[in-house]
């Protein structure tokens, strides 16, 4: 997966979790929210150990 398609996986997520906050599902919202900060702490701890 190259770093473009990384990028915007990850900004749909976010946007869909902005969305859910919107419409009151705070829990979907809760988990997208810590799904795109976790994926992206992973992306790039792995682009500075290589």
């Amino acid at each position: 997966m190259n770093d473009l398609n990384k990028d915007v996986l990850i900004g749909l997520v976010f946007i869909v979790g902005i969305w859910s906050f919107i419409s009151g599902q705070f829990v979907i919202s809760t988990v997208l929210f810590a799904s795109a900060a976790i994926y992206s702490n992973i992306v790039m701890r792995a682009k500075r150990n290589s």
